[in-house]
């Protein structure tokens, strides 16, 4: 996956994918963890210190917040 941060608006437009209501007025991080359990995932956006988890949309920001 790409190394970029993503953007608010790309995270809106995925989290449209998912039929996800209500997320535009999030913070980012709370609009990531939304999207990631949407997606079957754990909400671990900043939450794993060292994280090996590649793949993953979120870990350029993720890893330096």
């Amino acid at each position: 996956m790409s190394q970029k941060k993503i953007t608010k608006k790309e995270l809106l437009v995925k989290a449209a994918e998912f039929e996800l209501k209500g997320v535009q007025k999030l913070k980012k991080e709370s609009l990531i963890h939304a999207i990631q359990i949407a997606e079957g995932n754990d909400a671990c956006f900043t939450n794993i210190q060292n994280c090996a988890v590649s793949p993953c949309l979120y870990r350029a920001e993720c890893q330096t917040a």
